[in-house]
Protein backbone atom coordinates (compact mmCIF):
# COMPACT_ATOMS: atom_id res chain seq x y z
CA UNK A 1 0.00 0.00 0.00
CA UNK A 2 1.37 3.47 -1.00
CA UNK A 3 -1.22 5.35 0.31
CA UNK A 4 -4.34 6.12 3.06
CA UNK A 5 -6.87 7.32 2.80
CA UNK A 6 -8.02 8.24 6.55
CA UNK A 7 -11.70 10.28 7.82
CA UNK A 8 -12.31 11.96 10.91
CA UNK A 9 -13.94 14.53 12.20
CA UNK A 10 -12.93 18.06 12.32
CA UNK A 11 -13.62 17.60 15.78
CA UNK A 12 -11.92 16.33 18.55
CA UNK A 13 -14.78 14.76 20.17
CA UNK A 14 -15.20 14.67 23.96
CA UNK A 15 -12.79 12.06 24.48
CA UNK A 16 -8.94 12.04 24.85
CA UNK A 17 -8.68 8.52 23.46
CA UNK A 18 -9.70 9.67 20.17
CA UNK A 19 -6.95 12.04 20.05
CA UNK A 20 -4.58 9.56 21.63
CA UNK A 21 -5.37 7.26 18.29
CA UNK A 22 -5.09 9.59 15.80
CA UNK A 23 -2.18 10.45 16.44
CA UNK A 24 -1.17 6.92 16.94
CA UNK A 25 -2.73 6.03 13.87
CA UNK A 26 -0.56 8.77 11.74
CA UNK A 27 2.80 7.65 13.89
CA UNK A 28 1.97 4.25 12.63
CA UNK A 29 1.23 5.04 8.72
CA UNK A 30 4.80 6.94 8.71
CA UNK A 31 6.47 4.68 9.91
CA UNK A 32 5.22 1.92 7.50
CA UNK A 33 6.48 4.46 5.11
CA UNK A 34 2.56 4.81 3.89
CA UNK A 35 1.71 8.15 2.27
CA UNK A 36 -1.62 10.16 4.21
CA UNK A 37 -4.48 11.36 2.08
CA UNK A 38 -6.53 13.22 4.35
CA UNK A 39 -9.09 15.90 3.73
CA UNK A 40 -6.16 18.90 4.34
CA UNK A 41 -7.50 20.83 7.34
CA UNK A 42 -5.66 22.03 10.67
CA UNK A 43 -8.80 20.92 12.82
CA UNK A 44 -9.66 18.39 15.36
CA UNK A 45 -8.43 14.79 14.46
CA UNK A 46 -8.05 15.89 11.25
CA UNK A 47 -4.76 17.51 12.31
CA UNK A 48 -3.92 15.48 14.66
CA UNK A 49 -3.26 12.87 12.08
CA UNK A 50 -1.55 15.20 9.05
CA UNK A 51 0.66 16.22 12.30
CA UNK A 52 1.52 13.05 13.67
CA UNK A 53 2.58 11.68 10.18
CA UNK A 54 4.41 15.05 9.85
CA UNK A 55 6.30 14.61 12.95
CA UNK A 56 8.03 11.34 12.06
CA UNK A 57 8.84 12.57 8.89
CA UNK A 58 6.01 10.79 6.75
CA UNK A 59 4.54 12.77 3.56
CA UNK A 60 0.73 14.23 4.02
CA UNK A 61 -1.50 14.88 0.67
CA UNK A 62 -4.28 17.32 1.65
CA UNK A 63 -7.62 17.48 -0.36
CA UNK A 64 -9.68 20.77 0.75
CA UNK A 65 -12.51 22.63 -1.23
CA UNK A 66 -11.75 26.39 -1.76
CA UNK A 67 -14.35 27.71 0.61
CA UNK A 68 -12.89 26.12 3.63
CA UNK A 69 -9.01 27.18 2.66
CA UNK A 70 -10.95 30.26 2.35
CA UNK A 71 -12.09 30.20 5.82
CA UNK A 72 -8.28 29.45 6.79
CA UNK A 73 -8.47 25.78 7.98
CA UNK A 74 -5.56 24.66 5.07
CA UNK A 75 -3.12 23.30 7.20
CA UNK A 76 -0.31 24.83 5.74
CA UNK A 77 2.91 22.38 6.20
CA UNK A 78 1.43 19.57 4.20
CA UNK A 79 3.77 17.89 1.62
CA UNK A 80 0.69 19.00 -0.95
CA UNK A 81 -2.10 20.27 -0.53
CA UNK A 82 -4.99 20.27 -3.39
CA UNK A 83 -7.44 22.41 -3.79
CA UNK A 84 -10.62 21.46 -5.42
CA UNK A 85 -13.80 23.57 -5.66
CA UNK A 86 -16.63 21.28 -4.45
CA UNK A 87 -17.21 18.50 -1.83
CA UNK A 88 -17.77 15.87 -4.39
CA UNK A 89 -14.29 16.85 -6.29
CA UNK A 90 -12.55 16.75 -2.67
CA UNK A 91 -14.10 12.80 -2.45
CA UNK A 92 -13.02 11.95 -5.63
CA UNK A 93 -9.88 12.83 -6.16
CA UNK A 94 -9.02 11.35 -2.48
CA UNK A 95 -9.94 8.16 -3.72
CA UNK A 96 -8.05 7.94 -7.23
CA UNK A 97 -5.29 8.83 -4.62
CA UNK A 98 -5.88 6.54 -2.23
CA UNK A 99 -5.18 2.49 -1.90
CA UNK A 100 -7.28 2.18 1.11
CA UNK A 101 -9.42 3.89 3.33
CA UNK A 102 -10.07 4.20 7.72
CA UNK A 103 -12.45 6.31 9.57
CA UNK A 104 -11.56 7.23 13.00
CA UNK A 105 -14.21 8.44 14.68
CA UNK A 106 -16.16 11.87 13.70
CA UNK A 107 -19.24 12.88 12.81
CA UNK A 108 -21.95 13.00 9.76
CA UNK A 109 -18.80 13.95 7.35
CA UNK A 110 -17.09 10.75 8.39
CA UNK A 111 -19.65 8.74 7.95
CA UNK A 112 -20.96 9.66 4.79
CA UNK A 113 -17.16 9.49 2.93
CA UNK A 114 -16.41 5.92 4.57
CA UNK A 115 -19.89 4.57 3.51
CA UNK A 116 -19.49 6.00 -0.03
CA UNK A 117 -16.15 4.05 -0.17
CA UNK A 118 -17.83 1.14 0.72
CA UNK A 119 -20.40 1.58 -2.11
CA UNK A 120 -17.77 2.30 -4.51
CA UNK A 121 -16.57 -1.35 -3.31
CA UNK A 122 -20.01 -2.73 -3.89
CA UNK A 123 -20.10 -1.57 -7.29
CA UNK A 124 -16.56 -2.84 -8.04
CA UNK A 125 -15.38 0.73 -8.76
CA UNK A 126 -12.35 -0.14 -6.41
CA UNK A 127 -11.37 -3.23 -4.73
CA UNK A 128 -9.49 -1.09 -1.75
CA UNK A 129 -9.67 -1.41 2.46
CA UNK A 130 -12.06 -0.21 3.90
CA UNK A 131 -11.83 0.22 7.80
CA UNK A 132 -13.82 1.16 11.01
CA UNK A 133 -10.78 2.23 13.51
CA UNK A 134 -13.45 1.71 16.50
CA UNK A 135 -11.91 3.42 19.53
CA UNK A 136 -13.07 3.10 22.42
CA UNK A 137 -16.36 1.42 21.10
CA UNK A 138 -16.83 4.46 18.95
CA UNK A 139 -18.41 2.42 16.18
CA UNK A 140 -20.09 -0.51 18.46
CA UNK A 141 -23.95 0.68 17.78
CA UNK A 142 -23.23 1.05 13.94
CA UNK A 143 -21.44 -1.94 13.37
CA UNK A 144 -24.38 -3.52 15.02
CA UNK A 145 -26.94 -1.59 12.75
CA UNK A 146 -24.84 -3.18 9.60
CA UNK A 147 -25.18 -6.79 10.85
CA UNK A 148 -29.05 -5.91 11.35
CA UNK A 149 -28.67 -4.68 8.13
CA UNK A 150 -27.33 -8.17 6.47
CA UNK A 151 -30.06 -10.27 8.70
CA UNK A 152 -32.76 -7.52 6.79
CA UNK A 153 -31.92 -8.24 3.22
CA UNK A 154 -30.19 -4.77 2.71
CA UNK A 155 -26.35 -5.63 2.82
CA UNK A 156 -24.52 -8.38 1.22
CA UNK A 157 -22.37 -10.41 4.20
CA UNK A 158 -19.58 -10.49 1.79
CA UNK A 159 -19.44 -6.88 1.78
CA UNK A 160 -20.45 -6.40 5.51
CA UNK A 161 -17.59 -8.93 6.51
CA UNK A 162 -15.12 -7.20 3.51
CA UNK A 163 -15.36 -3.82 6.06
CA UNK A 164 -12.26 -4.43 8.55
CA UNK A 165 -13.04 -3.53 12.08
CA UNK A 166 -9.66 -2.82 14.76
CA UNK A 167 -9.96 -1.12 17.80
CA UNK A 168 -6.04 -0.76 17.30
CA UNK A 169 -3.15 0.11 15.12
CA UNK A 170 -1.88 -3.09 14.46
CA UNK A 171 -5.32 -4.89 14.24
CA UNK A 172 -6.08 -2.20 12.33
CA UNK A 173 -2.90 -2.91 9.90
CA UNK A 174 -3.42 -6.57 10.29
CA UNK A 175 -6.91 -6.56 8.37
CA UNK A 176 -5.56 -3.82 5.70
CA UNK A 177 -3.09 -6.81 4.65
CA UNK A 178 -5.51 -9.53 5.17
CA UNK A 179 -8.24 -7.46 3.15
CA UNK A 180 -10.46 -10.01 1.06
CA UNK A 181 -12.91 -7.95 -1.29
CA UNK A 182 -16.26 -8.70 -1.29
CA UNK A 183 -16.79 -11.81 -4.24
CA UNK A 184 -20.11 -11.55 -5.44
CA UNK A 185 -21.76 -9.03 -7.77
CA UNK A 186 -24.33 -6.50 -7.54
CA UNK A 187 -27.51 -7.25 -5.74
CA UNK A 188 -29.77 -6.85 -8.61
CA UNK A 189 -32.17 -9.51 -8.57
CA UNK A 190 -32.12 -12.10 -12.22
CA UNK A 191 -35.83 -12.28 -11.95
CA UNK A 192 -35.70 -7.96 -12.30
CA UNK A 193 -33.19 -8.41 -15.01
CA UNK A 194 -35.15 -11.02 -17.39
CA UNK A 195 -38.56 -8.92 -16.84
Amino acid sequence: MKRLCVFCGSSYGNSPAFTAAARELGEAIATRGIELVYGGARVGLMNEVADAVLAKGGKVIGVLPRFMSDKELAHESLTELHLVDTMHQRKQLMAELSDGFVALPGGFGTFEEIFEAMTWSQLNLHRSPCALFNVAGYYDKLIEFLDISVASGFVRKDLRDSLIVADNVEDLFEGIANHRPAQSEKWIPQNILKS
